[in-house]
């Protein structure tokens, strides 16, 4: 465990997230709870008695002496055990240490990070207005939004597994339910849920319960996130979306876009879960790998995205706001859904403690072979990055609103410095394009694909006009055009075997 204060550390702390200083010389300072709300709810922290914060950042004690102390610490346990004031009290004995630095007296208080089922921590019997979270280095009171979803997660039912009393069970894809049982079938032959007509099927799987209400099959919240269509979706989940963005041209603002409101597919997260893969994949460049005279597509790479995917699907706060947003440019993919992380980023990277959002949506996608039950699957993507020498993957957690967002890039760690220099050249050649337009103000796309232009022929050398027009999908008449613009290339050859190539001091 991360060790958050050493008095031989102290002259070089300052207050953060999880470091909080107060002067207590005028006695036990009614902040104090904010601060322990606001630890409790994120991932701990020590409140420190007896500092003060001077105006550079830099911490002094503030004179406590024994007396004071001894009753400072003796408040501090009334009222920590007072319902009136806090809602629990998580602390231990050995939680509040005493320290004397010099003359003066030091108090320590540790504060854990609260279990899901022990959250929100509030003060003053003040649910909605006496929840805190910490930010930086400050206390800030939690949205409604934010209590509610703390409210929902203490649960042991997930909330995905609601029974939707008023929603019949055609409600549901078809489609969509049949190509997942195809999958299901394909990938487990022999399951005895295969035997299984549709309805009995989707309450095998959590996707139909029995409402209590009516006696009568329905679809549950997971059922219907999964198989159902959009616009039904959103009635049980207002802020319900889905949005996949790829930019691998700069010139263009989307590459591809597919969103669950389009009303061009059903929306729903199975058939956007398999078409957003199949993108992702795409480009991805993995080592060529061979068993048994076998090429391997499915490589360790291809598992991690899966993992990622699901993993951001599975976790997501569908009552949260902004939705699921997977954003792919040329270098990496960012997976981002709503929601904080329940197990907390320490945990959730070390892994070996699964605690989805959605446990229903887990199974389901753990029926078709995607997806990790034991809590290995951050881990795993984790491994297989740095088994590929890439750059470490980040987890960040944001809140108001609350969201988790997985960066994964395809950049060699050891090679920083080179792909620094690689965006300057190309910063420098697009400087040098724009130049060479000057005076016959040559629009934007034709700047664009100069560069392109200088980046194939830097990597293909000598090339034909027509093996350059077929690269920017443009006709030869136009690549010519360009090609007669460009200060930076030299044709060499005749008209009929005219090829290009950069200039020496290009190269």
């Amino acid at each position: 465990m991360e060790k958050l204060f050493d008095l031989d550390e102290f002259d070089s702390y300052k207050e953060d997230n999880r470091r909080e200083v107060k002067s207590a010389k005028n006695g036990l300072p009614n902040s104090i709870w904010e601060t322990y709300s606001a630890f409790s709810n994120g991932y701990g922290g020590v409140i420190i008695l007896g500092v003060i914060e001077n105006k550079d950042g830099t911490w002094s004690t503030s004179g406590l002496d024994a007396d004071s102390c001894q009753k400072l610490i003796k408040q501090f346990w009334n009222d920590i055990n007072n319902r009136q004031k806090v809602s629990i009290n998580l602390l231990r004995d050995d939680d509040v240490e005493v320290y004397k630095k010099e003359d003066d007296q030091i108090i320590v208080i540790h504060v854990p990070m609260a279990r899901r089922e022990e959250k929100p921590v509030y003060i003053n019997n003040n649910l909605f207005y006496g929840t805190y979270r910490r930010n930086h280095d400050g206390d800030y009171h939690c949205t409604r939004l934010q209590v509610k979803t703390m409210l929902r997660d203490q649960a042991e039912k997930t909330m995905d597994m609601e029974v939707l009393d008023d929603v019949p069970l055609e409600d549901l894809n078809y489609e969509t339910i049949q190509g997942y049982r195809n999958r299901h079938q394909v990938l487990n032959a022999g399951h005895p849920f295969e035997r299984l007509n549709n309805d009995e099927y989707l309450r095998s799987i959590g996707a139909a319960a029995i409402s209590k209400e009516d006696h009568q099959l329905h679809p549950t919240a997971a059922g219907m996130l999964m198989f159902g269509d959009e616009y039904n979706i959103v009635r049980h989940f207002p802020d319900y979306f889905l949005d996949y963005r790829e930019v691998l041209d700069p010139s263009i603002r989307w590459t591809d876009r597919l969103q669950s409101s389009s009303g061009e597919w059903s929306g729903n997260i199975c058939d956007f879960y398999f078409r957003v893969y199949n993108k992702i994949i795409k480009d991805v460049k993995v080592p060529f790998s061979m068993k048994g005279g076998d090429r391997i597509d499915d490589t360790p790479v291809h598992k991690a995205l899966r993992e990622a995917l699901a993993n951001c699907l599975i976790n997501a706060d569908y009552y949260g706001t902004r939705g699921v947003v997977i954003k792919k440019d040329q270098n990496q993919i960012i997976f981002e859904n709503p929601g904080y992380i329940r197990t907390g980023k320490e945990q959730m990277r070390k892994g070996g403690e699964s605690d989805p959002r959605n446990k229903t949506l887990m199974k389901m996608f753990n029926l078709v072979n995607i997806g990790e039950r034991s809590g290995s699957g951050v881990p795993n993507i984790f491994n297989t990055w740095e088994d590929q020498g890439w750059k470490e993957p980040v987890i960040e957690e944001r809140f108001d609103p609350d969201r988790t967002i997985l960066t994964l890039e395809f950049v060699d760690k050891t090679n920083k410095e080179k792909t620094a220099k690689k965006t300057s050249e190309e910063n420098k050649r697009r400087k040098q394009a724009k130049k060479t337009s000057e005076g016959s103000k040559i629009r934007n796309k034709t700047i664009e694909n100069m560069v392109k232009i200088e980046n194939y022929l830097k990597e293909n050398g000598e090339s034909k006009t027509n093996a350059i027009a077929e690269y920017l999908n443009l006709s030869s008449a136009r690549t010519r055009k360009i090609l007669s613009e460009m200060k930076t290339i030299e044709a060499i050859g005749t008209n009929t075997n005219r090829k290009y190539r950069l200039k020496d001091n290009q190269k």
